[in-house]
């Protein structure tokens, strides 16, 4: 997210595109039982900064954090996740909270929603797993070559993980991850009982504004290597992204729907994440459409016709979405496979800035389809 500003003017510049001096880049969600999880013990500091007060910080804390080790080919990730309970008894259904694939983005985004969800009353009665994506995040941050296959991989084997084939599993997700899950699910990969996909994308900033053929490849695999190369990737990174005014400029144009969201402290623990080793090898992929979901819209609608019937499914739009983000966002609107679309306030992170009216409708949702049979 915060490379994709100076991205797109390396790309106009280049390629002299006119139309794209206004854009703005895409962002790219019965008694339950776990299985055994390999964790490591670890020293990470996790930082619970939000841009709530310091009160509703603590409350927001986690019940349980730990880390997963992911095995993937020749690569042993360390993959954090967090589990929030809310005290009470009875048969519990587990909720699967994904973020959105950013630089900046965490866990932290889900925390506001998950507390929110859990101390409703009802005959509901929920927990809450959510985990960040590897190279992002709390998880540690490999040099491999990350496209939608490794994260669709990673979100099968991680679900697989946590759950049994008699336990429900919901699944909410931000931007790109509700889209991965989808396409997941189609393929019969992963079998939640419902999706909840929360301002979703499936095109990365490059490829949704400058197209996807041949010549534009080759310049997105050029940017890409730079960016993973050891001294002039750090330095393009340290000098255009990793920066606080990069950040705060991107929040406050087309993150967050409210500037005054996008305070000091926010922004600085934003910039945190992006001087750690290895920050920049999955943006570098996702920037330039190496973790696109898809190739198309009409790919990206018929991930959801392909589920109609199956599973229920939410989409939830906003009201200060980038126009790109919006129209494909409005696309889903009518689409065959959506049981449910609703608007609200925001732009690309309506849960994190706006966690509790997004709960509301995440709730409702829930209620509708699982509350007679709760």
């Amino acid at each position: 997210m915060a490379m994709a500003s100076f991205a797109i003017s390396i790309f106009s510049l280049a390629t002299v595109a006119p139309t794209c001096k206004n854009y703005r880049p895409f962002l790219s969600q019965t008694t339950y039982s776990f299985k055994s999880i390999s964790i490591r013990a670890s020293s990470t500091s996790l930082d619970y900064s939000t841009p709530s007060s310091v009160n509703e910080q603590k409350a927001l804390k986690p019940t349980k954090t730990n880390y997963w080790e992911w095995k993937f080919k020749d690569n042993v990730i360390d993959v954090y996740y967090e589990e929030h309970e809310h005290e009470r008894t009875g048969p519990q259904k587990n909720i699967l909270m994904i973020p959105t694939i950013s630089d900046v983005r965490t866990v932290e985004e889900w925390r506001g929603v998950a507390k929110d969800i859990l101390e409703r009353s009802g005959k509901l009665n929920l927990r809450a797993t959510i985990v960040d994506w590897p190279g992002l995040g709390f998880s540690s941050r490999p040099k491999m070559d990350y496209d939608a296959d490794v994260m669709e991989n990673f979100v099968v084997d991680f679900i697989n993980e946590i759950s049994s084939s008699e336990n429900d599993l919901l699944v909410f997700g931000g931007g790109h991850a509700a889209t991965i899950v989808g396409r997941a699910a189609k393929k019969g990969l992963v079998k939640p009982k419902a999706i909840a996909a929360v301002a979703p994308t499936w095109a990365g900033p490059l490829p949704i504004v400058f197209g996807r053929d041949s010549s534009m490849q080759t310049r997105y695999g050029l940017l890409r290597g730079i960016l993973r190369t050891p001294g002039a990737g750090w330095m393009m990174y340290n000098m255009l992204v990793s920066n606080e005014g990069a950040i705060q400029s991107q929040y406050k144009s087309h993150v967050y729907a409210n500037p005054q969201n996008v305070t000091p402290a926010f922004v600085q623990s934003r910039y945190k994440l992006t001087t750690e080793k290895g920050s920049r090898y999955v943006p570098a992929a996702f920037l330039t459409g190496l973790l696109d979901p898809v190739n198309s819209r009409d790919e990206f609608l018929e991930l959801f016709s392909g589920l109609e019937g199956k599973i229920p499914i939410l989409v939830v739009s906003t009201e200060g979405s980038p126009k790109r983000s919006k129209a494909e966002m409005e696309a889903l609107r009518e689409a065959r496979g959506v049981s449910k679309f609703v608007k609200v306030a925001g732009a690309l992170l309506p849960h994190e800035e706006y966690p509790y009216m997004v709960a509301e409708e995440l709730y409702k949702f829930l209620q509708e389809n699982f509350e007679v049979n709760a």
